[in-house]
Order: C-alpha cells, then sequence, then structure tokens
C-alpha cells in the first residue's frame, strides 16, 4: 500500500515536473523572440535613426524605462533557461511537503521572486545604459564606441571569474538541493524570499558576465546568445567553476589585446 502511495506521488510529480518544464520552455521562447524582434530594430539604429527611448536630438520614449523593460526581457530569455533545474526541484519539494500535509506553494511564486531580483538588475543596467549613450561610449547599435571601455568591460569580468564571491554564488547555483535543506520558508512569502535570494545569487555570480553585451552590442543576436550559452554552460557541467575560470583567463587576454591594439 506504501509502495503505491509512492508510485502515485512519483506520477504526480513527474506530471509538475513536465508541466512546469513546459511552462518555463514556452515564457523563454516568448523572450527569446521578443529579443530577436528588438534585434531586428538594429538596422534602424545602424543607418542613424534613434531608438525609442535613446538620448539625442531625434529620440522619443520614456527613456531609462524603455531600456530598462528592452534588460528585463533579456534577462528573462538569458538567465531563466540557467534556473530551470532549481525551478524544477522547489516543484517537486514542495509537492512532497503538500503530501506530508504541509501548505503548498505554487511554482510561480518562487520564479516571480527569481526574476524580480534580476528586473531589478535590468533597471540599473538600463540606467547605466542610458548614462554610456548620453556620454557617448555607445554607438547606436549599443555597442562600445570606445576601446578603452569594451577593455575594461572585459578585464572586469575576467578577473571577476577568479573572485571568490563568484565562486560562492556559482557554488550555491551547482546546489540547488543544499539551499532549500538549508534555507527553506514556508507560504508564499517565504516561497518568494526563497525566489530572491536564490536570485540574488544568481546576480552575483554573472552581473558582470551581463556587462559584456556592452562589448559587441547589448541587442547582437548572437552575442547574447553566445553569453546565454556560457552562463548556461557554467552553472550546469560539474566543472563549471573552472570552465568560468579558463574563461575569465580569456576575457583578461581579449581585453588587454585591445588595448595593446589602441596604444600600440
Amino acid at each position: 500500500m506504501e509502495q503505491s502511495g509512492l508510485t502515485a506521488l512519483e506520477a504526480v510529480i513527474r506530471r509538475d515536473r513536465a508541466v512546469t518544464a513546459a511552462g518555463l520552455v514556452a515564457v523563454a521562447a516568448f523572450a527569446w523572440l521578443w529579443v530577436a524582434r528588438m534585434a531586428a530594430t538594429m538596422g534602424s539604429a545602424a543607418a542613424g535613426v534613434a531608438m525609442p527611448g535613446m538620448p539625442g536630438p531625434n529620440g522619443a520614449g520614456p527613456g531609462i524605462p524603455w531600456l530598462a523593460g528592452m534588460w528585463a526581457i533579456m534577462m528573462v530569455a538569458m538567465m531563466l533557461p540557467s534556473a530551470a533545474p532549481t525551478i524544477l526541484l522547489f516543484g517537486s519539494v514542495t509537492r512532497r511537503r503538500e503530501q506530508e500535509g504541509r501548505p503548498s506553494v505554487p511554482v510561480a511564486v518562487f520564479t516571480l521572486g527569481y526574476l524580480a531580483v534580476w528586473t531589478l538588475y535590468a533597471i540599473l543596467a538600463g540606467s547605466l545604459q542610458w548614462e554610456l549613450h548620453r556620454l557617448a561610449l555607445l554607438s547606436p547599435a549599443m555597442a562600445a564606441a570606445s576601446p578603452l571601455l569594451a577593455a575594461g568591460l572585459l578585464i572586469a569580468a575576467g578577473v571577476y571569474q577568479w573572485f571568490p564571491l563568484k565562486g560562492a554564488c556559482l557554488s550555491h547555483c551547482h546546489s540547488p538541493l543544499h539551499f532549500f535543506s538549508t534555507e527553506w520558508r514556508e507560504g508564499i512569502g517565504g516561497a518568494l524570499a526563497m525566489g530572491m535570494r536564490h536570485g540574488t545569487y544568481c546576480v552575483g555570480c554573472c552581473w558582470l558576465l551581463m556587462t559584456l553585451l556592452f562589448v559587441a552590442g547589448v541587442m547582437n543576436l548572437a552575442w547574447v546568445a553566445v553569453i546565454a550559452a556560457f552562463v548556461l554552460i557554467e552553472k550546469l557541467v560539474p566543472r563549471g567553476l573552472w570552465v568560468g575560470r579558463l574563461a575569465g583567463a580569456a576575457m583578461m587576454i581579449w581585453g588587454v589585446s585591445i588595448l595593446a591594439a589602441r596604444f600600440h
């Protein structure tokens, strides 16, 4: 009888995971389609037509809010796939706890907490981009117009890949089960707080990597995909820490080579 109950529970968990995974795929796919749509408008920017929200005599729109919204959609597209294993694990844990008579919380609550932190990051990134445009340090295509800016971002991101803080945040992303076993909070408020805490670790891991979007273009779709794929690999492969450190060394070499070419 007990074995039958366990089998039924596992079937429910598998069904829940399939539904949640399908939902995450749908949200991420929609975000990527939206990013691709925004990237397609970069032809107008390259032709010298001001984009909505850009500073300049021909610019129109809400400015920082427009840029923050653009960054928020990109963060959903780039970060949700790497967070999927933790989100799916949360769903399994809360379903098991429900079977023990404890309150159940929708997976969406945890996910919203996670995305809320990245939305805050998007606001800061949009504000930074506005300022860089104002200082003429970015091209109309949202790429670094200054070799010093590109080199500085690459070197800073490369050095950070070796920082203990980076390693600690990445270690958290590699061990979501440990996180839930030590940081579990009950109820909707608890799930939201856990999602935000996980998102904070994730931002701590990737915030400088995201600034590399300025190097080749914030709306350079290929570049966005490369960074997203790197984040996914770094978080999911067993030796992701050393993958990140080796990539960090490559970033530093790239940045130094730009400086050398600039002052040659």
